[in-house]
């Protein structure tokens, strides 16, 4: 692999972990630019930068000087075209979030860390920006439309009219969100989510419906089924984004 820009690894401190991280890089054919301690020249290298990964402490949201430079590295990347990887503690992650809502647009490892799954998700970062994919299940185009322009500038946003459609989607691309329209012709919500829960490789995936009925008894046989949530279709857009950020941290 021949790659021109390099990928910028930010450590907070040098580690065996993060030097095993530095060698796979390099092992997959990228150049590998590693900083330690100068945050302040972070904006200067995004110009020629595939993709910065940064490296993070244990306990980091237990550490306010630490968020502080988590923080100031985030501002220097936020209005670059260049994307970061962060790898970090699975615990510490909701925190970071709910210090700071602009970490989740980043792309995210938890530790310990798998190394194939390194290589793939840095190809993945580098090619789809980092963000997050979601797949709307909906026999509506109006309103798939009109959520896909609420979502597209945070997420990676994918929408298919039928929960066959959906089955068949999933086989080829993964997501690591589905709105699934509860009532659908033919092949309704419950059924295409039985059969989501049943493949090995969707049962993982959160599954929020979405729902036009907002009474009681509506939202009651809607999470009967115990999907990840639910979505009135009457939603803002702001309300919206809540629901799929608080259903993606979790």
């Amino acid at each position: 692999m021949d790659i021109d820009f390099s990928i910028v690894l930010i450590l907070f401190k040098p580690s065996v972990v993060a030097k095993a991280v530095e060698r796979k890089l390099k092992e997959c054919g990228y150049n590998v630019i590693t900083v330690v301690g100068e945050f302040d020249k972070i904006k200067e290298m995004a110009e020629s930068a595939l993709l910065f990964v940064t490296y993070l402490p244990g306990d980091i949201a237990d550490d306010q000087e630490e968020m502080e430079i988590l923080d100031n590295i985030q501002e220097q990347l936020w209005n670059t075209s260049t994307n970061m990887l962060l790898i970090g503690e699975k615990k510490d992650r909701p925190r970071l979030i709910q210090h700071n809502h602009r970490l989740d647009h980043f792309a995210w490892l938890d530790r310990p860390l798998k190394m194939d799954e390194l290589e793939k998700t840095v190809l993945d970062t580098i090619y789809t920006g980092g963000k997050k994919k979601i797949l709307i299940v909906d026999d509506n185009p109006t309103f798939a439309k009109m959520a896909t322009e609420w979502m597209k500038d945070d997420y990676q946003v994918y929408s298919v009219k039928s929960g066959m459609d959906a089955i068949t989607f999933l086989l080829k691309t993964p997501v690591d969100l589905i709105l699934l329209d509860y009532e659908m012709p033919v092949v309704d919500g419950p059924q295409v989510f039985q059969m989501l829960r049943q493949e090995q490789s969707t049962k993982h995936i959160p599954v929020v419906f979405l729902t036009g009925v907002g009474t009681r008894e509506g939202v009651e046989r809607v999470m009967a089924l115990k999907p990840d949530g639910y979505i009135l279709k009457s939603t803002t857009r702001d309300s919206l984004l809540d629901s799929i950020r608080s259903v993606l941290t979790e």
